[in-house]
């Protein structure tokens, strides 16, 4: 596997990991603010996500 090609899964991992981290913080009636800050953390992982997920489409089109 190319180096590309494991970027995805590791930055879809981290989206997941954070992701299990906030609802196991909720579930057991952790603070409000690290659940928030869980959030914000998820949001911009998925954004990275995406960004690297269509940098490889793009690699792997050249």
């Amino acid at each position: 596997m190319t180096l590309t090609g494991s970027l995805v899964p590791v930055a879809v991992g981290a989206v997941a990991v954070v992701l299990l981290l906030g609802l196991a913080n909720m579930l057991r009636g952790g603070s409000a603010s690290t659940s928030q800050r869980l959030m914000r953390l998820r949001v911009i992982l998925q954004f990275v996500a995406i960004l690297v997920i269509l940098f490889v489409m793009w690699w792997r089109s050249g």
